[in-house]
């Protein structure tokens, strides 16, 4: 204690007593006695004046004040010369112990010897000062050493929980985990002689002892039996020693790691451990044998990730789309766990990479169950039949096959081989299967004098250069002041559906979605002219072969800019519009009608041979961007209607192309003009059984006078590889003429407005009675477009104790399309923490949304676990 705490204390029992005894037994504040100052305060040593003479002087001066100090104990009442005085006087006690007491506030004067004990960690005055914020007036000795250790520990609550992850923190330095290491709060622990009391709480809480105990040993302990307690059957007999004894607080260990992993701040250091005592225990060796069913619930290890995403992947290839309601299952649950969460996955790139395999693997079990449903190929009635067949259902192959490569891709940089029999499984049904499949049956409906080819028209169905007319035009009659349309070069339909969905996943935004036919040939130059507003398109006689819209150049934005003048128009690239801002935006389009926006992201990395494989993450990129145009351009430029379309689709596949996609001409027929990899086009080219052909005034509606023939290989083959060839465009089949065209609007109709899916609790479970317990919870809605699913967190809680987890928190997403009920079923387990939990007291079922943690359901729930450990 400092010296002037001395003295106000002194000071204050003299504003009530007059003789103050100081009994200073050990002698610790001798030397600063003399020193004090004590304002009408007389000093007396009894070691210096006889007791009778102090008293005698006490009695000549009776409104003196006296400080009686001593180095001695009190003297026993029969043999005390002062006792009258001491009687009416107050004692002063300034020995180090008191003044602990008092300063941190404690009411148990046997705690004395305890804090003598403890005299190594208090001798810091940082560390008594952060000891007191945590202590309470009742705390005995066990309370004390727990706050010491989380002082030590510096964990934020003298729990032993945040305790293990502050000293397992330590053993991690750059990510790298040292199982053997020793951090520093583990050094300041055993120097300030706490060890004892570190492993009495271990025992007491997780039931762990052992001869030599060490974090090492403990982490090994707790992780494996959080690892056996997870797993369905029997654990492996190698690892039965290691699970912590008393069942009870071995579910302890459970809540303590679920915990752990999902700390934010700590998860890093959970995951780098987890794999150094994965290693240490040989864990891929022990699980050969276990299927994903009995890994299910196992969040221990990232090991388990990767073998149950070996055991899936293995069905879904063998199973060829069979059976896949018990796969999609447990990819769900996988999905929601720790090691696979997309809610992590920015932070961990293994964690984007286990995350990118179940979007693949759910790609890849989606697109197998389409083409069981489409076992014996396709047939079309004709060619209205097969559009629509393809506009409706089968674009989804196409889709699938993106979003399984997609997501491939994102895997690969970890060089794990696990997808690779399932890409190799995949690309053979897609490019040995779908795409001759659907070619053949296309061509019957496209071929002869009454195919397709020959009239390229379709019943209901906007012919891509009536697209001003028959979808711009009926808007201003509907008074839309303002129409903008966006185009995107090559944005293919499946993609276009990808993006409908997303918008119709915003509040108050309508997307709806159609098709348009194609121009043929199927590219840039002419489906870019055809989109325009005109009366006529022709060709341009010349090498380049450019494109007239009412008898203008349209080949650049410049042109397009001049040509919608006329229409009361402009044209802008979007990334240009987007630049602007609000206000210069508004600027820009006041005084205009009709604003084209020009976006290029697919073409622009498909078309090139060095980026080509890039293609469907330029697709994804292009999903984004033309979200991001449309919001600004409803938001910020108060567009009330958006048209987005596109000029032409693409093919694209992942494997190398051979000769055997190559469709080989004898020679290049006379009168060509332009030879791409996917049309030709000239004078007179004639006719050839071995490609497509025909002319641009039927397909194009280009004027007699100056169309020009075409020829196009059949199917997916192409004419030539030069300048690579996996992405092509501009022959005939469905993914290039397939043309998307959406409605973007605004809308206040409740049918508009985005809700999330409402989640009920399944039964009437009202009491937990043992350490784990399953919930079952239901999904009210099925998912929509205008119905989103949700990502929860379900635990136990102590309302009364500031919402307290009483129990690990468990991950489930609601996102089931089914509308049959039991199809949205979704249950948990919950480990519930042993200790003692008042039978009669209301503790809470709490879910929480895992985004924006708002509370989704709150359910009374009464804990007695004496009465299930009875039975």
């Amino acid at each position: 204690m400092a010296q002037q705490r001395i003295t106000d204390s002194l000071a204050t029992l003299f504003t009530t007593h007059p003789v103050v005894f100081w009994h200073d037994v050990e002698g610790e504040f001798a030397p600063l006695v003399d020193s004090l100052q004590l304002e009408g305060v007389q000093l007396v040593r009894l070691d210096e004046t006889p007791a009778l003479r102090i008293k005698l002087d006490i009695d000549r001066v009776p409104d003196q004040r006296w400080l009686i100090y001593s180095a001695q104990p009190e003297p026993e009442p029969t043999k005390d010369w002062l006792l009258d005085v001491r009687l009416r006087s107050k004692s002063f006690r300034a020995d180090s112990t008191s003044i602990l007491l008092e300063d941190l506030g404690l009411m148990k004067q046997s705690l004395r010897q305890h804090l003598k004990d403890r005299a190594k960690f208090l001798r810091a005055k940082d560390r008594v000062d952060r000891l007191k914020r945590l202590v309470l007036p009742t705390d005995m000795a066990a309370d004390l050493d727990a706050k010491m250790l989380a002082v030590l520990t510096r964990a934020d609550q003298p729990d032993l929980f945040a305790m293990l992850q502050k000293l397992y923190a330590g053993m991690v330095v750059d990510g790298v985990a040292e199982l053997n290491a020793q951090p520093k709060a583990w050094q300041d622990i055993a120097v300030n002689d706490l060890l004892p009391a570190f492993w009495a709480l271990v025992q007491a809480q997780l039931g762990y002892q052992d001869a030599k105990p060490s974090l090492r040993d403990l982490l090994l302990r707790i992780l494996v039996t959080d690892f056996c307690r997870s797993l369905t059957g029997d654990a492996p007999r190698q690892l039965a020693h290691l699970v912590l004894p008393q069942p009870n607080l071995a579910a302890n260990a459970s809540v303590f790691v679920g915990r752990w992993r999902s700390d934010i701040a700590q998860f890093a250091n959970y995951n780098a451990l987890a794999q150094a005592v994965a290693d240490e225990l040989n864990l891929v060796s022990l699980m050969t044998s276990q299927s994903a069913e009995q890994l299910v619930d196992c969040m221990t290890f990232e090991d388990v990730e990767l073998r149950v995403v070996q055991d899936l992947k293995t069905r879904i290839v063998a199973g060829a789309g069979a059976n896949m309601d018990v796969v999609r299952a447990l990819m769900a649950r996988r999905r929601d766990g720790h090691w696979a969460n997309a809610l992590l996955a920015s932070a961990n790139e293994r964690t984007r990479a286990l995350a990118a395999c179940y979007v693949a693997l759910t790609a890849a079990a989606d697109f197998f169950a389409l083409k069981a449903a489409h076992a014996t190929g396709f047939s079309f009635a004709d060619a209205g039949n097969a559009y629509a067949q393809y506009r409706d259902e089968l674009f989804r192959f196409d889709q699938l096959y993106r979003h399984f490569h997609t997501a491939a891709d994102a895997v690969e940089p970890m060089g794990w081989a696990v997808l690779h029999e399932l890409c190799a499984s995949i690309e053979s049904v897609y490019s040995g299967w779908f795409i001759p499949q659907l070619s053949v049956a296309w061509s019957k409906v496209l071929e002869g004098p009454q195919g397709l080819l020959a009239t390229w028209r379709l019943p209901e169905v906007t012919p891509q250069q009536q697209f001003f007319e028959r979808k711009v035009l009926p808007l201003f009659d509907g008074n839309v002041k303002r129409v903008f349309v966006l185009i995107s070069d090559a944005f293919r339909y499946e993609v276009a559906q990808e993006l409908a969905q997303h918008i119709n996943s915003r509040n108050r935004l309508r997307a709806s979605l159609d098709g348009m036919l194609g121009v043929l040939p199927s590219y840039t130059a002419l489906g870019m002219a055809a989109l325009l507003p005109h009366q006529s398109l022709a060709y341009k006689e010349g090498a380049n072969l450019d494109v007239l819209a009412n008898g203008h150049l349209v080949a650049s934005l410049e042109q397009r800019n001049d040509h919608l003048k006329a229409f009361g128009g402009m044209a802008v690239k979007a990334e240009d519009l987007m630049a602007l801002g609000k206000d210069k935006g508004r600027e820009l389009v006041r005084d205009q009608r009709l604003i084209y926006i020009y976006h290029d992201r697919i073409d622009m990395i498909g078309d090139k041979r060095a980026s080509e494989t890039k293609t469907f993450e330029a697709a994804a990129q292009t999903v984004q961007e033309l979200a991001q145009v449309l919001g600004f351009v409803i938001n910020s430029l108060n567009g009330s209607t958006v048209l987005v379309t596109a000029d032409h689709g693409f093919m694209y596949q992942e494997s190398a192309l051979d000769e055997s996609d190559k469709s080989t001409l004898d020679e290049k027929p006379v009168g060509t003009v332009i030879a791409k990899k996917r049309y030709l086009i000239g004078h007179d080219l004639g006719t050839s059984p071995k490609v497509w052909s025909g002319n641009t005034s039927v397909t194009a509606g280009t004027s007699p006078e100056s169309s020009m023939d075409f020829w196009l290989p059949k199917g997916a083959s192409r004419f030539h590889f030069a300048g690579g060839a996996r992405f092509v465009h501009g022959s005939a089949m469905p993914q290039e003429v397939v043309v998307p065209v959406m409605t973007v609007g605004v809308s206040e109709a409740d049918d508009a407005k985005t809700k999330l899916v409402g989640i009920s609790l399944l039964g009437l479970v009202n009491k937990v009675v043992t350490n784990t317990q399953r919930f079952e919870f239901i999904q009210t809605d099925a998912v929509s477009e205008r119905v989103l699913p949700r990502t929860v967190t379900v635990s136990l809680r102590d309302a009364q104790a500031g919402d307290k987890p009483i129990s690990d928190v468990q991950t489930i997403t609601f996102d089931s399309t089914s509308h049959l009920l039991d199809e949205r079923k979704r249950s948990v387990l919950l480990t519930v923490l042993a200790g003692s939990h008042d039978p009669s007291k209301r503790y809470d079922l709490v879910m929480r949304d895992a985004v924006s943690n708002i509370e989704v359901l709150r359910l009374p729930i009464k804990v007695d676990l004496a009465f299930g450990n009875d039975f």
